[in-house]
């Protein structure tokens, strides 16, 4: 690259000894917020990573030719020029710095996080097309055993996805230190389209939990997310009726909630059984009660083979939650119920 004198001068000038400059963690502050300011003052950050942070491509290469910094070293949490360029999303640096041997395209930093976690996180994808066509795990789990595939899923970026399950090494269902898939991210967070993409990986399981026991339905009905709950309802190996480790159940959950439109699919399912009860005994009706969901405990009435006189652990029957509460209009309507009786209070 022909570079110019202005070009060589400022690298010589303040990239050439940039670590420990002042002006280090007022720029990093835009994008580690989170980081306290002693930690960004002490980050190693030298004039490489910034000039790849910046983008600045004409430094990056006078940098190199001037041999002042390693091309592969990281700072303080290891992080390299690639790392930090790939960030950044500056494709012309990536392909630049790429362009040398002895550049590491899938060096992890202390977390063990590479550039290509880096550009999936930021949702880069002509970075991560870049990266993808190097040598470079696309599946490497970082030291939370969190995968590049869990960054998109969870931000429901439908087109890194796809690239991301190109690749057949990369695992579309390996789950992090908590248990939670890709598709569990992307259930909880309402991305539908993704929801759609990564069942289409045989690997998958729909009804995988994470530690807590909650399946992708689940987390897509605490949330409200109708139409995720549609798609993941629409398969027939979605178990419905599978509960957490709380014994919470897609039903007690939506009830619980005052989801009108996620109860209704739920009990479009012919195997969903409405009288399943959650944690401490509480059934889908007396969260519904509880939580003065009328339109809810009306749907769950008219949907038959509900029982109305089903206490929970602590002897309460929906009957008596609704006079505790003095819901009058809850109380009509299950004496109205014909299978309650005055005796279930």
């Amino acid at each position: 690259m022909e570079l110019s004198d202005r070009a060589r001068s400022l690298a010589l000038e303040l990239f050439r000894e940039y670590c420990g400059h002042k002006s280090i963690p007022l720029l990093l502050l835009r994008v580690r917020p989170l980081v306290p300011i002693f930690v960004l003052n002490n980050l190693q950050f030298n004039g490489l990573h910034c000039a790849s942070f910046f983008g600045i491509d004409e430094l990056v290469a006078a940098l190199r030719e001037m041999g002042c910094y390693d091309v592969n070293e990281g700072d303080l949490g290891g992080d390299t020029p690639l790392a930090w360029a790939a960030e950044s999303g500056n494709e012309e640096v990536v392909k630049l710095l790429l362009r040398w041997e002895e550049v590491s395209p899938d060096k992890p930093n202390k977390h063990g996080q590479a550039p290509l976690s880096a550009a999936v996180r930021k949702g880069h994808e002509g970075v991560v097309k870049i990266l993808l066509g190097r040598e470079v795990n696309p599946d490497r789990s970082d030291c939370y055993h969190r995968t590049p595939l869990r960054y998109p899923a969870q931000r429901g970026d439908e087109g890194i996805v796809k690239m991301l399950l190109e690749r057949r090494e990369v695992h579309p269902d390996k789950p992090d230190d908590s248990g939670r898939t890709p598709l569990i991210s992307a259930a909880g967070g309402g991305h539908v389209g993704v929801v759609k993409i990564l069942p289409g990986r045989d690997e998958v399981n729909p009804n995988r939990p994470d530690i807590g026991g909650d399946t992708p339905l689940l987390g897509a009905t605490f949330h409200g997310h109708e139409a995720v709950v549609k798609v993941l309802l629409g398969r027939e190996d979605v178990d419905p009726n599978q509960s957490s480790h709380y014994d919470s159940t897609p039903l007690t959950c939506a009830a619980a909630k005052g989801h009108e439109g996620v109860v209704k699919l739920l009990l479009g399912r012919d195997e969903v059984n409405p009288d399943k009860p959650g944690e401490c005994g509480w059934t889908p009706l007396a969260y519904a009660v509880r939580y003065q969901h009328h339109g809810i405990v009306k749907m769950l009435l008219e949907r038959g083979g509900v029982d109305p006189t089903i206490p929970t652990d602590e002897g309460q029957t929906p009957l008596s939650l609704a006079t505790t509460y003095s819901d009058e209009r809850m109380v009509n309507l299950l004496r109205d119920y014909q299978a309650v009786s005055h005796s279930a209070i």
